[in-house]
């Protein structure tokens, strides 16, 4: 079996890579022959895939038809693309933004499609599909996907077309809506939703945080290493699970700022409380912390999974004490 990984440097997908390396594709019968892990920067995992198999490293950018020869040089069993310009660096680049989430897209889904035998391809789509403001009441996989930022927009077109594509049986697709992934390093990335992340690790390092959203503001968490679980659970779907929707929203844990303090305080004491002050930015809460409650019937038949509890999140967000998994959203 042949894998690849687009955005295979990044936050999520080198740890995708290493999962690959160290446990292969959980699911599926046959041996791991070949990780391909393909991103703008040389991703650094070398090494194995479960004892099987090469993990290959492979640079260039996805819209350069010579770099897609030498990733579709065989056949592709399986491909995860997570390779994206993020929400607010496309939103200021447009042209960039286009040309990573629009049209290399369309050339990689093309030679996807090309393949004699189609191959699962789970894309990371996101849940800025739906746009400010968010339903008051609920969010559900009937919710109809409205964005308003383009990099929304794109991950919608992205959508659409795998759906087409799995209509028309030429790319067997997933694409999950993934939430905020805690805890991203805190380097630029032109991702808005920062502090989200940053919160987690000035207060697991001692250190006092000013919060841009007020403390009762709302979003929806997922870890990465849950994360990885879930697009690992994706790749090894049997297809006759899957029906007509290819995209769906993810089970993730709703919290507000109080409450992943509160998960942080389970492992680093209440003295951390005192350590949070808030200037809520009005356009930044609306935009990423005034979610409502998350229903996830598809992916809970399927099943995905969230974190468990804030406590449990911020353990696998951190790298501490594995946390307990459970099934479906949380409201």
């Amino acid at each position: 079996m042949r894998i690849v990984v687009t955005g295979a440097g990044g936050f999520v997908g080198s740890a995708l890579v290493e999962r690959l390396e160290t446990a292969g594709l959980p699911g599926r019968e046959e041996p791991v022959a070949e990780v391909v892990a393909v991103d703008a920067l040389a991703p650094s995992a070398t090494g194995s895939a479960a004892g099987q198999g090469a993990v290959r490293a492979v640079t260039g950018d996805l819209a350069d038809p010579a770099l897609l020869d030498r990733i579709f040089e065989r056949d592709v069993d399986v491909l995860f693309h997570l390779a994206a310009v993020p929400g607010g660096a496309a939103e200021r680049n447009y042209a960039a933004g286009w040309a990573a989430n629009g049209a290399a897209m369309i050339s990689l889904f093309d030679r996807v499609a090309a393949q004699a035998r189609p191959a699962r391809l789970v894309f990371a789509s996101t849940i800025g599909v739906f746009g400010v403001p968010l339903p008051t009441d609920r969010v559900d996989d009937e919710t109809l996907p409205l964005p308003t930022m383009s990099y929304g927009a794109q991950k919608l077109m992205a959508e659409t077309l795998l759906t087409d594509h799995a209509r028309r049986g030429t790319i067997d697709g997933v694409a999950l809506r993934l939430p905020g992934i805690v805890a991203r390093p805190r380097l630029a990335g032109g991702h808005l939703s920062a502090y989200l992340s940053n919160i987690f690790h000035a207060l697991a390092a001692g250190e006092d945080f000013e919060c841009p959203v007020s403390r009762a503001s709302t979003s929806w968490f997922m870890s990465r290493e849950r994360c990885v679980d879930n697009l690992l659970h994706a790749a090894g779907l049997p297809f006759e699970s899957l029906g007509a929707r290819r995209a769906f929203n993810l089970p993730a844990l709703r919290l507000s700022m109080d409450e992943v303090i509160d998960g942080l305080a389970a492992h680093f004491g209440e003295a951390i409380r005192g350590r949070v002050s808030y200037a809520p930015n009005p356009g930044l809460e609306v935009q990423f912390g005034s979610y409502p409650a998350l229903y996830t019937p598809i992916a809970d038949r399927l099943g995905f999974r969230h974190d468990g509890t804030a406590a449990d999140l911020a353990a696998r967000a951190l790298g501490l004490a594995a946390g307990r998994s459970v099934h479906g959203a949380s409201a």
